[in-house]
């Protein structure tokens, strides 16, 4: 089996380089929760993700699932710079959040185009379905294990069932499955520029059975968030561009305008 450590190591430069394009994506973010000591906390975060990188899990080298445990790693690192000075989980929440969409708007629209189309193709679909399968065997313990869900031709187009997470899994391995819950919401932003149409009504990170993901392309996104988001943060910052459904708890709903 592949070292974990030599896997993640052999990668850390590339790894560095993505860290300094999302801080660089959101530096007018970092600044505003950061305040004056930005710069200086900017580079303990780096340093802390830096320590991380030798302790990420092996999952295969399966994308985009690694990439996945890579940004956890990033927000994890976040989280402990944050706490280090009495902030808690939501409010890095909240500014993971605002990262997302920073560093989504750096994308390209024609690669924003491309991604979107990605994610319904045939081969993708394929992809997914064979690895749906063998999840399951668990080859890799701290990986994901989900199945592939038929589309009804009608409501959504496929859905993925993640019954394991590998986010939740690092965080609690550790000590910070607080943080859990907050790294979901950024879903939203990748649904409403990437047109995926996604519909999730629980999370594991929230103590459900499963993660129930259903992508309908061009679909309207209708997510569930920690409900502690949806009273504080997304009344501080910007909506996807569409608007949004916020669920307040599982079926039960209200809506949100677009804020401009």
């Amino acid at each position: 089996m592949t070292d974990p450590s030599s896997y993640y190591m052999r990668r850390k430069p590339r790894y560095l380089l993505e860290f300094d394009l999302v801080a660089k994506s959101a530096r007018s973010a970092l600044e505003k929760y950061f305040g004056e000591d930005a710069d200086a906390l900017i580079a303990r975060t780096r340093r802390e993700f830096e320590n991380l990188i030798p302790q990420l899990p092996y999952i295969g080298g399966k994308q985009p699932f690694t990439e996945f445990i890579v940004f956890t790693a990033m927000f994890l690192a976040m989280y402990r710079v944050n706490k280090s000075r009495g902030k808690t989980a939501e409010e890095t929440g909240e500014l993971m959040y605002e990262i997302g969409g920073k560093f989504l708007d750096t994308y390209p629209a024609i690669l924003k185009l491309l991604f979107g189309r990605m994610n319904f193709s045939r081969r993708y679909l394929d992809h997914l379905r064979k690895h749906a399968v063998e999840s399951h065997q668990r080859k890799y313990p701290d990986d994901y294990v989900y199945d592939f869900i038929e589309g009804d031709g009608e409501t959504f187009d496929y859905g993925v069932d993640y019954i394991e997470c590998a986010s939740c899994k690092f965080l609690a391995k550790h000590d910070a499955p607080e943080l859990a819950p907050y790294l979901c919401p950024v879903d939203i932003l990748y649904s409403e520029t990437l047109g995926w149409g996604l519909k999730r009504t629980m999370t594991l990170a929230e103590g459900a059975a499963k993660c129930d993901f259903r992508f309908k392309k061009g679909g309207r996104t209708n997510i569930a968030v920690p409900a502690a988001m949806i009273i504080n943060t997304f009344q501080r910052i910007r909506f996807p561009p569409t608007g949004m459904f916020a669920p307040i708890s599982v079926g039960e709903f209200i809506i949100r305008k677009k804020v401009q």
